[in-house]
């Protein structure tokens, strides 16, 4: 029996040209107790149709045909939502007492100004006929059925002092606590940690067993879709493309869109020099202004490996930096000095590494973990506590640098953090910086020419002739059309502003690059094309990266060596076939094993991600524990691999 059965959904949005046509004749089932997942990239239709099934469509979106027939059990009979009103007394009954949603950001989602146990039993009352102190039992039971350290606590909790894996499991706790019949889970952990993102599979598959629900899963991430669905349904451009259980969809793909997403997904089975095949390829354009600059560096580059006494040179070099936060609570009103209590943050704790001329050099770690605020901290946007940051700008220095003896701190190449006024804006030309949102990162209210030229026109570089061309074959360069400089970003994909942030980046042909997630907001076809083009792009200008995410099935793709931090540290660095051959600290082992894999025969490991302990310095074994009161130093294990271990 099913609990959901869709009949040639249809969805139309109202323009002002006509009729949009977003959902176009789809059907499947959802039956009892199985979890069905929707798959697609952006823009395929998952979540309008999800937003039908609840009745929740926007007001320009409404439904122009087909059934969306619910039977929540055995003993009711069927229901046709598509025939209810939106706000009809039974579609709000069915809405959260019957179907629950969650969506994919839980702080949006979640009410700032209400407490977490308010929001919870509010659900009960609205749905069950129960008084106040009944509705705070439940709440208490469904809180600690999700996995909350201590459900008491969490009643009077607002959403903003809980962590992002906390939000969801309050989230996943308000749309469960009236024990709905059908779970509709939207892109439910794309924002979060590998870690994290594991945790919350393993509950939504928990709960599912506990309360016998059905769940229906959209997501883009196949490797979450082959750890947790009983079948698949994949979409594209509002129509299904193919569909079957989870056996079938991987062992033997049929539709060409299908096979492609597969091939777009980085996996740690890749071969040395494999490329990701992403759905839709992007043809770039290395325009002559680029090339002559892109020849340079790698004339220079070649000159520089040629020499025999220094074949791998330094390019960044960051000794021993510590930045910490002072976090005071204190009341809201009232006098402050005498309640206040200080608390001290280490955001980045005694982190020292090299970054090669020509490498990536990946930084891997949890939110939180620091990876940000160090990045910061290497632009001098953020001052450290101590610590030194060593820029070597040419050969010469750099030559100079080796002979010298960097270990013993005779640096002959830029001290970064000494960077005041005009040498800190003449520097800004030598390190750029690619952010996680482009969305944010690009001004609504600029055109695409003002915002890639801004960085020309700000360091007086070229004449209005000279910027014009060279935003042209930025554009080019990112497989973009020249002729859409007049757009706006809104006007573009996520996957599109991504670019232009990349193209607005290398305006001013830097040798030096830090990205912190550029792909983690993408889709998997998405995240392919920006990959292959960041990976060619430093081919062609011989370009360093710093590449920060949380995946490490990303970095493994793009990275040459690659650190990972947790709490301010870095707890190893290594050889990417080293690292992914080799882990040795329990840190790198537990993040390794929570990155999902689209095979069905290699399943996601819930034990080895130590119920939520695995970043818990205090919690690893010796000699990886690590307290207040305990020294700890990279370690050499083998060579060019460091791990972080208690002081003998």
């Amino acid at each position: 029996m099913n609990v959901l059965d869709i009949r040639n959904l249809k969805v139309v949005f109202q323009l002002h040209d006509g009729l949009l046509p977003v959902v176009r004749d789809i059907s499947f089932k959802i039956p009892h107790g199985k979890t069905v997942a929707l798959v697609g990239e952006s823009g395929s239709g998952k979540s309008v149709t999800a937003l039908a099934i609840m009745r929740i469509l926007p007001k320009s979106a409404q439904i122009s045909g087909g059934e969306i027939l619910l039977q929540p059990d055995s003993n009711q009979g069927v229901t046709d939502i598509a025939l209810l009103k939106a706000d009809s007394e039974q579609m709000r009954g069915i809405r959260g007492g019957k179907i629950s949603m969650i969506f994919q950001e839980p702080m949006a989602s979640l009410s700032p100004l209400h407490t977490i146990g308010d929001q919870i039993s509010e659900c009960v009352l609205l749905h069950q006929d129960v008084n106040s102190s009944q509705a705070i039992k439940l709440t208490l039971d469904m809180l600690d059925l999700v996995g909350f350290p201590d459900p008491q606590r969490a009643l009077k909790t607002f959403p903003f002092e809980l962590s992002g894996g906390l939000r969801q499991r309050a989230m996943i706790a308000a749309a469960l606590v009236c024990r709905p019949a059908l779970l509709v889970a939207d892109e439910p952990t794309t924002a979060l940690d590998v870690t994290i993102q594991a945790q919350i599979l393993k509950l939504i598959k928990d709960l599912q067993q506990e309360l016998r629900m059905a769940v229906l899963l959209i997501t883009h991430d196949l490797g979450v879709v082959a750890n947790i669905a009983d079948e698949v349904v994949v979409m594209y451009h509002g129509e299904v493309m193919e569909s079957g259980s989870v056996h079938e969809i991987y062992s033997n793909p049929e539709h060409q869109y299908l096979k492609a997403l597969l091939q777009a997904v980085p996996h740690f089975d890749m071969k040395p020099g494999e490329r990701l095949t992403s759905v839709r390829e992007i043809e770039t354009k290395l325009g002559h202004l680029l090339l002559s600059e892109g020849q340079s560096q790698k004339m220079q580059a070649q000159k520089a490996q040629s020499n025999t006494n220094h074949p791998n040179t330094i390019h960044l070099s960051v000794k021993k930096v510590f930045r910490t936060f002072n976090i005071r609570n204190k009341p809201l009103f009232g006098p402050s000095n005498n309640t206040g209590v200080n608390r001290i943050i280490r955001a980045v704790d005694d982190v020292s590494f090299d970054v090669l001329r020509g490498e990536c050099f990946g930084l891997v770690g949890e939110s939180g973990c620091g990876k940000t605020t160090l990045s910061k901290i290497l632009m001098k946007a953020l001052r450290p506590d101590k610590g030194t940051i060593t820029y070597f700008d040419s050969e010469q220095e750099i030559a100079q640098g080796i002979a010298q003896g960097i270990d013993q701190g005779i640096a002959p190449g830029i001290d970064v953090l000494a960077l005041e006024h005009e040498k800190l804006f003449d520097f800004r030309r030598k390190m750029q910086f690619i952010f996680q949102d482009p969305f944010s990162s690009l001004n609504p209210r600029m055109t695409v020419y003002d915002i890639i030229r801004e960085p020309l026109v700000i360091h007086n570089v070229g004449d209005r002739a000279y910027q014009v061309e060279m935003v042209s074959e930025l554009m080019r360069l990112v497989g973009l059309d020249p002729r859409c400089l007049s757009r706006y970003p809104h006007s573009f994909s996520g996957g599109q502003r991504q670019r232009l942030g990349i193209a607005r980046a290398l305006a001013l042909r830097p040798e030096f690059i830090i990205c912190d997630e550029p792909v983690s907001a993408l889709d998997v076809s998405i995240q392919a094309q920006v990959l292959n083009l960041l990976k060619d792009l430093q081919s062609e200008l011989n370009l360093t990266y710093i590449f920060i995410s949380h995946n490490l099935a990303v970095v493994d793709y793009i990275a040459d060596r690659i650190a990972v931090m947790c709490h301010g540290c870095l707890v190893e660095i290594a050889l990417k076939e080293e690292l992914f051959n080799n882990p040795v600290h329990p840190y790198t082992k537990a993040l390794l094993s929570a990155v999902p894999f689209p095979d069905l025969n290699k399943p996601l490991d819930f034990d080895a991600i130590m119920d939520g302990k695995s970043s818990v310095p205090g919690a690893w074994p010796m000699p990886y524990t690590q307290t207040p009161h305990t020294q700890t130093q990279l370690t050499a294990v083998a060579p060019e691999h460091y791990v972080q271990t208690q002081v003998a």
